[in-house]
């Protein structure tokens, strides 16, 4: 990750707007590491930046992969490392920017050597109630079940697999991070951008309710199939149910209002754990302000 700086932090905090503009200042090009804006169509809903941020600067894994796709972290660092060799290569700089901590971490530390998918494996989970999938796990690997979204079927089982074929609970791949970040003098720089909480989640209910004004149905409606990555943004279900009358708009806003500001307080629960990153409260002065800060330390960092 050398010649990389990292700009993350929690959804709804206005990281496009200040990436672009600082990536206009300090000649770089943005690498999106968000989970599900690279996902092809649904702009609305995972909050992709508009025409006016995308016409400043060069972006990199938005909209490239198609929605019936599986996607993971070891695919995304691949294609991350690609584009990142591009910018380079054209002698340009590269910003990493986005809120899902996975995809960051991956970019910074590595991943540890985990097991493939195991079909058979999955499908004897499956089997089992999400609380049977959460009470297991917290025999074999309680460190993870402490921390992992109960409700995520799809964590819940990923975690038992590689509990299962490693023999080792998958909190280790958590130590091992944490030990090199421990020990590694130049640890990839970067800034964690963040808001009083107030000012955030009176953001994403803002953002929320224009979602529906600018047509996120529409979205919806054209997507055709999703694989079971896609599935999971945030919302899509909702707005489905929505679609097809079982819930009204009001109950939908609510609902996906709700749903964001715990995504993004996992997001800043995450961040504030990555410590190579200085963090930055973007409620406490102005945006020329921020992109002044931002650009200094990247342009250090690029020198």
């Amino acid at each position: 990750m050398k010649g990389v700086f990292f700009l993350v932090g929690p959804t709804a905090t206005g990281k496009s707007e200040l990436a672009a503009d600082v990536a206009l200042r300090v000649g770089a090009e943005i690498v999106s590491a968000d989970a599900f804006q690279i996902y092809r169509g649904l702009n609305l809903l995972t909050a992709k930046p508009d025409a006016v941020t995308l016409s400043k600067v060069s972006h990199h894994l938005l909209g490239t992969v198609s929605p019936s796709e599986e996607m993971n972290v070891e695919m995304f660092r691949r294609q991350a490392g690609e584009a990142i060799a591009k910018i380079h290569a054209g002698g340009r700089r590269a910003l990493v920017v986005g809120g899902s901590g996975l995809y960051i971490k991956a970019l910074t530390h590595g991943l540890s050597a985990l097991p493939p998918a195991d079909a058979e494996l999955r499908r004897q989970l499956n089997e089992l109630s999400t609380a049977e999938l959460g009470a297991r796990l917290s025999e074999l690997d309680p460190t993870t079940a402490a921390t992992i979204d109960r409700q995520n079927r799809r964590r819940l089982i990923r975690a038992l697999e590689i509990c299962h074929l490693t023999g080792q609970p998958a909190a280790t791949q958590r130590v091992t991070w944490q030990a090199e970040e421990a020990g590694q003098a130049n640890a990839p720089a970067g800034v964690f951008v963040f808001r009083d909480r107030a000012d955030l989640y009176e953001r994403i209910d803002r953002r929320v309710e224009q979602m529906f004004e600018q047509g996120v149905m529409d979205e919806v409606r054209d997507i055709g199939p999703t694989s079971a990555t896609a599935e999971k943004t945030l919302g899509l279900a909702e707005l489905r149910a929505l679609a097809a009358g079982q819930i009204s708009r009001a109950e939908w806003t609510a609902a996906i209002q709700q749903a964001t500001r715990r995504y993004a307080k996992r997001q800043l629960t995450w961040f504030r754990r990555q410590t190579n990153f200085e963090a930055l409260n973007l409620s406490r002065l102005s945006h020329v302000k921020a992109v002044e800060w931002i650009a200094e330390r990247a342009l250090s960092l690029f020198r």
